[in-house]
């Protein structure tokens, strides 16, 4: 089985005003960006590649993101839906890894992927998911790859940390300071919770 974490990127949002609240069908996939553990790779896929991207995720995997169960899973489905011979292809149905959702699940409270980065890997994120808007509107697309693949590649890296050491730091908004989680796996993947998704 492969583990594939993932990121998607749209070139609009919740709060646009030709989409609205919780309306999933009227985001717009601009890149999508994927790291496969068996073949060691990264990859990004632009909108028009939806079938090679389902071609990768229509097998036995495990797939990891950052608040995907939210955001990413409920876009990328309905992109997969769409495609001819796809319909049998649901996401919801893998084997799934919210980093942030289990986070949520232990502290009761939620953080964002650049202050989690910060804290367990002493690296930032690179920018803000809306500046990954304006890259797409800007036409600049390398640009908004290279944002999609660095959001991956800190997923990885936490998840790593997650699944070795079964613990992450979480900055703790009360006090300030850095607690250290640890987390017990039973079923790491969790069903959607219905909230509502933030840029981060």
């Amino acid at each position: 089985m492969d583990t594939l974490v993932f990121d998607i990127e749209t070139s609009n949002f919740f709060t646009d005003p030709e989409v609205g609240r919780d309306n999933y069908e009227a985001l717009k996939i601009s890149v999508v960006g994927v790291y496969s553990y068996n073949q060691d790779k990264y990859f990004c896929y632009e909108e028009s590649e939806m079938e090679k991207l389902a071609e990768l995720f229509k097998g036995d995997v495990r797939i990891v993101g950052f608040s995907s169960n939210r955001y990413d899973i409920p876009v990328l489905n309905l992109y997969f839906k769409k495609l001819k011979d796809r319909d049998q292809l649901n996401l919801w149905e893998k084997d799934r890894v919210d980093l942030l959702q289990e986070v949520e699940l232990a502290t009761g409270g939620r953080v964002s992927l650049s202050r989690l980065a910060e804290a367990n890997l002493g690296e930032k994120k690179t920018g803000h998911g809306s500046e990954a808007i304006g890259l797409f509107k800007e036409g600049r697309i390398e640009e908004l790859k290279t944002y999609c693949l660095k959001d991956v590649e800190l997923t990885k890296r936490l998840y790593d940390l997650y699944i070795n050491n079964k613990e992450l730091l979480i900055p703790n908004k009360t006090t300030g300071g850095i607690d250290k989680i640890s987390f017990g796996f039973g079923n790491p993947a969790t069903p959607a919770d219905g909230g509502t998704a933030t840029l981060f």
